[in-house]
């Protein structure tokens, strides 16, 4: 009897993983593009679908999978370094490490800030700032305007953005922090019914167009500013109410600074997962290197990652900024499939979930994979979303309780990114609802 329980039980899966093949190999939509996904079942050790899963693909924001692990492994989940310092007699000499969190309007971090204030030396801003290019490798110089690509620095302040904000009692915007409202100008429009913002290509100068009367609509939008040595000594300046001494030092690298802790690592993992925020995991990638070596690179980050945490990956990374907005990334389904094989072996499951997008219920996914009336969430996974691609990347909860792994990667697709989710939603649900 033992015997034949068995029998059906693996008949029973066999027929499953066919069903799921079937519903990935045979669907009109997937079939009009490359396609890359795999499924494993941990506790088994067994693949249940591969499909081109050798194949390199652009995952898009699935890079941020990589940026998690290696800033969870280097930087744990405690406050990051916020600010390197050295007091020489009457001088504090201070630079930035990366941390996005000072002033930043969702993390709110003002400990540099007092740290700063309360000093009773001069304050000295050590330029590093020549170490991190603005943008990353192959992004597109017309996102400039674009909160998706805010500039990368050595010291972010206000998340290197200017917040614009509405909400349906007011009558007009607000602008955070309000020292850049002078900086905005606005023409009225008829061909534009509610409001539009731009920011100069090179200049902190912004401005809007709007009609003559605007519906009063909830919104916000962040607009990225332009950042400098010289503009965040200025900010600081304000804020502190202290004057602040940009000074030059090549030879940043060999100094031995104190390190103060700032923003809580947990914060920043969960505002980058949950909402794909592109700023949030370049900063980390600066994070890591500061914390290896006190310089700002994040190639040397992704070189010890891929030499000390990832070198067991069935295939190499082609890994070239933190956030994935680069084309150049390019990556295998299985080598992500081995990654988050890594992340839950090192990272607790309630972590993960506090995280990762949780289908139907929170980032980038709330109105996507949505479980049945009444049930928990079924999927924790990382969104990625570009032109030219498509990825979901994570871990699929069954019915029967079991913790799948699974990437799936879509590139070259003439469709509407809502086609391929849909599709893929019913293979996910087909998964959890047999397996």
């Amino acid at each position: 009897m033992k015997k034949l329980l068995i029998g059906i039980l693996v008949l029973f899966s066999s027929c499953t993983v066919q069903k799921i093949n079937k519903s990935l190999n045979k669907s009109e939509i997937l079939n009009k593009g490359h396609m890359g996904f795999m499924l494993l079942d941990p506790e088994k050790g067994e693949v249940l679908v591969d499909i081109n899963s050798d194949k390199y693909f652009i995952p898009a924001s699935n890079t941020k999978l990589f940026t998690f692990y290696t800033s969870y492994s280097v930087l744990g989940d405690d406050l990051v370094n916020g600010l390197n310092y050295i007091e020489k007699g009457d001088s504090l000499i201070f630079w930035g490490t990366g941390d996005p969190g000072l002033l930043h309007p969702d993390l709110q971090n003002e400990v540099a800030l007092q740290f700063l204030k309360s000093s009773n030396k001069n304050l000295f801003l050590l330029d590093n700032f020549d170490q991190v290019d603005a943008f990353g490798p192959g992004w597109s110089w017309d996102w400039y305007n674009y909160y998706y690509a805010t500039e990368r620095s050595a010291m972010p302040i206000f998340g290197n953005v200017v917040r614009i904000q509405q909400d349906s009692t007011e009558q007009t915007f607000r602008v955070i922090p309000e020292r850049f409202k002078p900086d905005l100008t606005g023409t009225i429009t008829e061909d534009w019914k509610g409001y539009r913002f731009r920011r100069d290509r090179f200049e902190n100068k912004f401005s809007y167009q709007t009609a003559d009367r605007v519906e009063v609509k909830e919104f916000e939008q962040d607009i990225p500013f332009v950042t400098s040595s010289e503009f965040i000594a200025k900010l600081l300046a304000e804020k502190t109410g202290k004057e602040i001494t940009i000074i030059q030092d090549k030879e940043i690298g060999k100094l031995d600074p104190k390190k103060l802790q700032t923003t809580p690592a947990d914060s920043i993992y969960a505002q980058m997962m949950k909402i794909s925020d592109n700023f949030l995991a370049e900063q980390l990638m600066l994070l890591v290197s500061d914390q290896l070596t006190n310089q700002l690179s994040t190639s040397d980050a992704i070189d010890y990652a891929k030499e000390n945490l990832l070198a067991d990956l069935p295939d190499e990374p082609l890994w070239v900024d933190g956030s994935g907005l680069s084309a150049k990334n390019m990556f295998t389904p299985r080598s992500i499939i081995a990654l988050l094989g890594k992340i839950r072996a090192e990272v607790p499951l309630e972590k993960i979930k506090a995280y990762f997008p949780a289908g139907g219920e929170s980032g980038t996914i709330k109105n996507w994979y949505k479980a049945d009336q009444g049930q928990p969430a079924y999927i924790y996974a990382k969104t990625g979303t570009l032109s030219m691609s498509n990825a979901l990347s994570g871990y699929l909860i069954t019915k029967s309780g079991k913790i799948l792994h699974f990437s799936c990667i879509l590139n070259n697709y003439a469709l509407p990114s809502s086609q391929l989710k849909t599709e893929l939603e019913k293979t996910l649900y087909l998964i959890h609802d047999k397996y």
